[in-house]
């Protein structure tokens, strides 16, 4: 007997032992918050200071490194339909993507169309960098060719004509607003509804970023996994000096 009450105590013991460490879920009672400024008054760590100098003295390298230079500043205001900043970036854009379009498809692109809210930044007349393309874009926008019927080519001249501001039109493009409507050439030849056209654009705005819906749906879409970024540094280290102008590609009448 004195033998089985040894055996009940010793288990009530255990069993005892077993609760009491028992872990209770946590509930959160009270939540606070604390801002603390990031400013000078904060000693900088000099381990962390050490490591990043190397790369932070190669990446200040490369981002000023010099590509090309303007004699005149480049904005994307200095005309109403268009722009010198504008005209630049959609012919520099045509004339790095067509090779790439032509060489997977034997066609050409018939011109390129991109959006002026797309422009970030200006040039200043004077050294051009890879910082300047860097500001000018700073997204990770890629080039797409879509063929787009004669009807969404209507639509696409509407958008421009209502919108009456200065999106990026290559110089493919003769566009006059007119007193009964417009009038459209494209390669020098005259507006087909009929046939269809290549348009060069990225793949943001061909998913109907900045209401440009004309885009989506296309007869064929083609991907050039070329980003527009790189097409402008690539450009800007082709050229001495970046040649732009206002050459009534899109006006009225």
């Amino acid at each position: 007997m004195l033998h089985y009450f040894k055996r009940i105590s010793l288990i009530f013991c255990i069993s005892l032992l077993v609760l009491s460490c028992k872990k209770e879920p946590y509930i959160i009672t009270k939540i606070t918050a604390k801002t603390i400024a990031i400013d000078t008054t904060i000693a900088a760590e000099n381990s962390i200071t050490k490591t990043i100098a190397p790369y932070k003295k190669q990446l200040l390298k490369e981002i000023n490194t010099v590509l090309s230079y303007t004699s005149k500043n480049l904005v994307r205001t200095d005309g109403d339909l268009e722009s010198s900043l504008g005209n630049l970036l959609a012919d520099l854009s045509y004339q790095k993507a067509n090779p790439i379009f032509k060489k997977m498809t034997q066609q050409n692109i018939d011109f390129a169309l991109f959006n002026y809210g797309g422009i970030r930044a200006g040039i200043n007349k004077g050294k051009v960098t890879n910082k300047h393309a860097f500001e000018l874009m700073p997204f990770e926008n890629r080039y797409v060719v879509v063929e787009l019927s004669g009807e969404k080519i209507e639509e696409l001249i509407t958008y421009l004509i209502q919108e009456n501001i200065a999106h990026p039109l290559s110089k493919q493009v003769q566009l006059t607003i007119t007193k009964n409507g417009f009038e459209l050439q494209i390669n020098g030849q005259k507006f087909n509804r009929n046939k269809s056209y290549h348009v060069l654009t990225t793949d943001y705005l061909q998913s109907g970023g900045d209401r440009m819906n004309f885009f989506k749906n296309p007869l064929k879409k083609y991907n050039l996994d070329y980003k527009m970024r790189d097409a402008i540094v690539d450009y800007f280290k082709s050229v001495d000096t970046l040649q732009s102008k206002l050459d009534g590609r899109f006006k009225k009448n």
